[in-house]
């Protein structure tokens, strides 16, 4: 069996589960469905227009109050919001020197678009699975215009830096006059390490971006929040890179329902995640040991061919997908995949599915 079939049959299992530790995927008729009902639910009667008035306000709101900021705007990616937040930070400060971590998402995954789109000049707050504190900020001399605080690093495992770390970072990037920006792609998930309000952990940083299609279930889209003429400048920038689309009602709406329906249950998936991975035997290692948030890698010894082939079986077999394929990792003979925890497995047994995982990597 080659690469590609393989993979297609993985897929294929996957999607033919009953049970799953991620959220049920559904078919496109199934989630109109959904949304038609969410719109009935939710009151929605107007469509946006170009990101204006309808849902999309509403939506704006809605998180600008949940994180404490000034004002909000829609975004249809974080790529875009991300790049527009870094070079408004720059533009004001007459610099193009910004500091990230190096596995950060928008140095690991958006083909150098920071540099080549906005001609920022990238300094490395950290290397290698490390959380940034104030020391990474202060080993970083000279003017910079603003510094990025992944939350969670998820290529790291979706590490965190404690609350502390993280308002002594604020707080000495403030006496630079370094504007911090956070990537929030997973601050949902990532509150209950914290044990903070989202306000309390938005008001470390001066913008912040957030997702609606990872935790919170949405079709797409995101949002930059911070000082209302940030955000507005953040407007004129989104329009110049053809991001106001004519209509986003339909991603807006189900990020309203996300944050009805899937918020209130991340600190049930945080712990569950954290009981599946102390059942875990030691040939089964966990990245972090107990998980900051509901999604963390998984490294063994092994084969990925061969685990990916145990892994489909099973899923054939049982009807339960219990993760995503494994593949070679950098340590020669290991291999390493990331499990993410969502609604689904809160139906299942953590221990039972602990010991499923281990016996489809040891075989």
């Amino acid at each position: 069996m080659t690469d590609d079939d393989l993979a297609d049959r993985l897929r294929a299992a996957s999607l033919a589960c009953e049970q799953t530790l991620w959220n049920r995927p559904v078919s496109p008729a199934e989630a109109f469905d959904s949304l038609a009902a969410a719109c009935r639910e939710l009151g929605i009667e107007e469509w946006d227009a170009y990101g204006e008035r309808g849902p999309v306000a509403r939506l704006e709101t809605e998180v600008a109050g949940l994180l404490g900021k000034e004002a909000a705007a829609f975004f249809p990616s974080g790529v875009m919001a991300q790049q527009v937040a870094l070079r408004i930070h720059a533009d004001r400060a007459g610099s193009r020197r910004v500091a990230m971590p190096d596995l950060s998402h928008l140095l690991v995954h958006e083909e150098d678009g920071p540099r080549i789109l906005q001609d920022l000049r990238i300094e490395h707050l950290t290397r290698g699975r490390v959380t940034p504190t104030k020391e990474h900020v202060d080993a970083l001399p000279g003017r910079l215009a603003a510094v990025l605080v992944e939350l969670p690093l998820r290529d790291a495992g979706c590490l965190l830096p404690t609350y502390d770390e993280l308002a002594d970072l604020s707080a000495a990037c403030r006496e630079r006059g370094i504007a911090v920006h956070v990537d929030g792609a997973r601050i949902w998930e990532s509150q209950p390490w914290f044990g903070k309000e989202l306000a309390d952990i938005a008001a470390l940083a001066d913008t912040v971006y957030v997702s609606f299609y990872k935790g919170l279930g949405g079709l797409a889209g995101a949002m930059l929040l911070g000082e209302a003429d940030v955000v507005d400048e953040a407007r004129t920038w989104r329009r110049r890179m053809g991001g106001t689309i004519y209509r986003t009602t339909p991603e807006a709406v189900t990020a309203l329902v996300g944050l009805r329906d899937r918020l209130p249950l991340m600190p049930d998936l945080v712990a569950w995640a954290r009981e599946l991975a102390a059942g875990l035997p030691p040939a089964v290692v966990t990245q972090p040991p107990v998980p900051h948030t509901n999604t963390f890698l998984l490294h063994a010894a092994g084969d990925p061919d061969e685990v990916n082939e145990r892994l489909a079986a099973f899923m054939e077999e049982h009807g339960v997908a219990i993760g995503r394929p494994w593949s070679a990792a950098e340590e020669p003979g290991r291999i390493v995949t990331e499990l993410a925890i969502g609604e689904g497995a809160l139906e299942l047994d953590a221990a039972t599915v602990a010991h499923q995982i281990a016996t489809v990597v040891t075989g």
